[in-house]
């Protein structure tokens, strides 16, 4: 159990509504304001100001279109729906801000790797290496349809397939270019010194990929990376390569169960299972007293929409619910969906049966995660129950309405927080100091890189290695010290970088 400050991400998506079923009937709510460039960059400073250690953003590439075989209900509530991509926002809150780090959401399914680390790296240079990537694999029917496939890729396979797309992208972050390549040497008319690159040579079941990455080394080269996989093979990857894992919540004692399954399977993969931060989903509603806060909480659940909250939950599992009898009891089902809402509601509480009104009502606010309702103390005492007795590092705080759920959080409940030491200042430097990265704010000053028993790590360790012989070789005669490959742009004599685990050939 740790005794550190919680750390503080708003919970977000660039739509007009999350997770809260019809959040956008509320008068005081600014969802509509998603298409405002002006908007997110006031979120942004807001957080800033109250030095949350960031903002993580969901995202969809599909529409919920499972419950009633339509996605009606699920535009009539807005549910994630219409929605914009989140890494395109990102450069603009991120010259808003200082200190600020973003959790961006990007499905590996749809976009080959090269593609992706581009974009990562271009946002982590552009936000000063304030960035983090949600791994995840997608879990919609309609995106697959919409993305060129017959149909979703089944669930263990999709991990199969994020097992080798990661290890394209940190060939490609941390084996790629030596850290100075970058010459920017007018005199010999060289900016970028060749021998200094390393073609990655990948060649694998799923991917191809024989060339150089297209971006020098940015600040933290690989992206602070989140997962949220809760099933078996979701969990073993999660230990390879997450370094926050984000869960799906009901209580702090259920939850305490799957973050000991977590850290169990860290230890598994070799790795400190501290080192990975675990980071429950929680909605809070606050207000000077605890009749206060509820009766503010029952106005919410007024607005919310059993058929939006349905919409989402049928969208998310695959299990339509459109034709069940509302309070009859529903039974587990492996699904190709989101299978940790699966087991958060069949299988988390061996004591209840959950039926479909009990799910959308569960759902109505805060979607997924748990809802703390009180005035400042009653918040406090109860998120000191999450990270006590769940054993959680941090809260990706959704909202009720927004932003006006935050700055409730932020005017109220933050201060006793603070006083209570249950949340710190933020990741980043402060009151003048250097910005640090997203990286640094997780593991301390100077950890831009990642730790020493992730994997990333390794191909770093290997690529420089390789580097270090060729540039001894040079030095004694032997070889011309550019520990690349032929550059003649015959990619398939590039060998892949050793001490890398390639897949076999397909």
């Amino acid at each position: 159990m740790s005794n550190e400050p919680l750390k503080l991400f708003a919970f977000d998506v660039t739509a007009p509504a999350h997770l809260t079923a019809g959040s956008w009937r509320d008068a005081a709510d600014a969802g509509m304001r998603y298409t405002d460039l002006s908007y997110w960059t006031g979120i942004a400073r807001m957080l800033e100001e109250a030095r949350f250690d960031g903002v993580f953003f969901a995202d969809t590439v599909g529409c919920h279109d499972v419950y009633g075989g339509s996605p009606d209900a699920a535009v009539r509530d807005a549910a994630q729906f219409p929605i914009n991509d989140p890494a395109l926002v990102v450069p603009a809150m991120a010259a808003a801000t200082r200190h600020l780090g973003f959790g961006v959401t990007a499905s590996l399914t749809y976009e080959q790797p090269y593609a992706l680390a581009r974009r990562m790296s271009t946002l982590d240079h552009l936000t000063a290496g304030r960035v983090a990537w949600n791994v995840v694999t997608s879990y919609s029917e309609s995106a697959a349809r919409n993305l060129g496939l017959a149909g979703q890729i089944p669930h263990d396979e999709r991990y199969d397939m994020a097992e080798e797309y990661l290890e394209v992208c940190y060939k490609l972050w941390e084996g790629s270019w030596q850290d100075d390549a970058v010459v920017r040497d007018a005199a010999s008319g060289t900016y970028v010194d060749p021998r200094r690159l390393r073609p990655v040579g990948h060649r694998g079941r799923y991917f191809d990929v024989p060339g150089v990455h297209l971006c020098e080394p940015s600040p933290q080269r690989t992206p602070l990376l989140f997962q949220a996989g809760a099933s078996a093979r979701g969990l073993r990857f999660a230990a390879r390569h997450a370094e926050a894992v984000f869960v799906n919540t009901m209580t702090p004692e259920l939850t305490r169960r799957g973050v000991e399954k977590t850290r169990a399977a860290v230890v598994e993969a070799g790795r400190d299972p501290r080192s990975v931060k675990v980071f429950a989903l929680v909605t809070v509603v606050v207000a000077p007293t605890d009749a206060e806060a509820w009766e503010k909480y029952e106005r919410h659940v007024r607005h919310a929409s059993y058929e939006g909250a349905l919409a989402r939950f049928s969208g998310w599992t695959g299990i339509d619910l459109s034709g069940v009898d509302p309070d009859a009891p529903l039974e587990y089902a492996a699904v190709d969906g989101v299978r940790s809402i699966v087991d958060m509601f069949s299988r988390a509480d061996p004591s209840r049966r959950w039926t479909a009104r009990q799910i959308a009502e569960f759902l109505g606010v805060g979607g997924t995660g748990a809802t703390v309702v009180g005035s400042p103390r009653t918040v406090a005492a109860e998120l000191r129950r999450w990270r006590d007795v769940a054993d959680v590092d941090g809260l990706n705080l959704s909202y009720a309405t927004k932003p006006g759920s935050w700055e409730d959080f932020i005017e109220l409940a933050l201060p006793e927080l603070r006083e209570q030491g249950l949340a710190g200042e933020g990741g980043g430097a402060r009151d003048g100091g250097d910005t640090a990265t997203l990286r640094e704010g997780f593991y301390g000053a100077g950890q831009r890189h990642t730790l020493p028993d992730h994997p990333a790590s390794r191909i770093r360790a290997s690529a420089r290695a390789e580097a270090e012989s060729a540039r001894r070789e040079a030095e004694n005669g032997h070889g011309d010290g550019t520990g690349a490959g032929p550059t003649d742009g015959a990619s398939s004599a590039y060998a892949p970088l050793a001490g890398s685990a390639t897949t076999p050939p397909h």
